[in-house]
C-alpha cells in the first residue's frame, strides 16, 4: 500500500455515521479473580466516499465504542465512488485476510459480509460485489478492505499521472 495514494482527510467539518463492526470482551485472570474489559473496532463514515476505521479498549462497552469512534476520526481516507458503485474491481490483503471489491450495476445491493459490509456502507457505495477470503477476523477483514478502498483510483486520477487526457485513458 502506496502512502503517496491515500488521502487522508480532517474530521472537523463532516458529519460522520458510526457503525459497530466487532465487539469482544476478554479477560485478564489474577490472583485477586478474573477482571473483564472490552475491545470494540468502530467504522465511521460520512457515505459520500470518507471512510475510517478505529479501536477502542475500556473497561465498559460505551466507553470502549467512544474511544474507537475517536479512534476512527483520526484515521479517515478518501475514496472514488462513481455511480453508486466503485470504480473498478480490487484485491487487498491484509495479515490472513484477502478481499475481492467489484462494481455492480445500479440496484444490485452492497452483496458483502459483516466487517466488509460494515465498511462498505459507511463509505456510501450503494451497488457492489465483495467476497472475503482467507481469515474471517473482523479486525483483519476491516483492514484488507481499507487496503483495497484506498488503492481504488478514478479516471480523472489515473489521466492526472500518467500526465494525458481523460479521453486517452478510456480509448487507449
Amino acid at each position: 500500500m502506496s502512502e503517496a495514494n491515500i488521502k487522508r482527510v480532517k474530521s472537523s467539518e463532516i458529519e460522520f455515521k458510526d457503525r459497530l463492526v466487532s465487539i469482544q470482551r476478554v479477560t485478564k485472570v489474577t490472583k485477586g479473580g478474573r477482571t473483564f474489559s472490552f475491545s470494540a473496532i468502530v467504522v465511521v463514515g460520512n457515505e459520500n466516499g470518507v471512510v475510517g476505521y478505529g479501536l477502542g479498549k475500556a473497561k465498559e462497552v460505551a466507553a470502549a465504542i467512544a474511544k474507537g469512534v475517536d479512534d476512527a476520526k483520526k484515521n479517515l481516507v478518501k475514496v472514488p465512488i462513481l455511480k453508486g458503485t466503485v470504480p473498478h474491481e480490487q484485491h487487498g490483503k491484509y495479515s490472513g485476510a484477502y478481499v475481492l471489491i467489484k462494481p455492480a450495476t445500479h440496484g444490485t445491493g452492497v452483496i458483502a459480509g459483516g466487517a466488509m459490509r460494515a465498511v462498505l456502507e459507511s463509505v456510501g457505495v450503494k451497488d457492489v460485489l465483495a467476497k472475503s477470503k482467507g481469515s474471517s477476523n473482523p479486525h483483519s477483514v476491516v483492514k484488507a478492505t481499507f487496503d483495497a478502498l484506498t488503492k481504488m483510483r478514478d479516471a480523472f486520477t489515473v489521466a492526472q499521472v500518467r500526465g494525458v487526457e481523460l479521453d486517452t485513458v478510456f480509448n487507449g
